[in-house]
């Protein structure tokens, strides 16, 4: 089952984080069709959020399409996002632990990885090359 977590100084809204993180938990088969999402009242006692944030996420990604509420029994996964690029996840996350264990040895704090990730990531394809 997913674990959420917020990050207060993201600027993006709490229900929004929630969405996000059902969608990558999906995209690495981390979530499956069928599997359950957190009740609203567990997610409520951990990460300290207003029941209705969690609600207004869950409806959202019902609308989209990835879950189904069942009345009195949950909320569900109703497909997958993986696709055939899944085996691959393995080997690049390996390479990206190092990475990040060089950066952090280099003396850059999370913010700065972060930072220097999104930047690089947003960077067109053939000005990185």
């Amino acid at each position: 089952m997913i674990e959420f977590h917020l990050d207060g100084r993201s600027g993006v809204a709490p229900y929004m984080q929630l969405i996000q993180q059902v969608r990558q938990a999906m995209r690495l088969g981390l979530l499956a069709e069928g599997d359950q999402l957190p009740t609203v009242k567990d997610v409520v006692a951990k990460v300290a959020i207003n029941p209705n944030t969690v609600l207004k996420a869950y409806r959202e990604l019902e609308y989209e399409g990835l879950v189904a509420a069942r009345p009195g029994v949950g909320t569900f996964v109703t497909r997958s996002l993986t696709d055939a690029s899944l085996a691959a996840h393995g080997p690049l996350r390996v390479e990206l632990k190092v990475w990040l264990a060089r950066a952090r040895a280099a003396g850059l704090d999370d913010e700065s990885i972060q930072a220097l990730f999104v930047t690089t990531f947003r960077t067109p394809m053939e000005e990185t090359a």
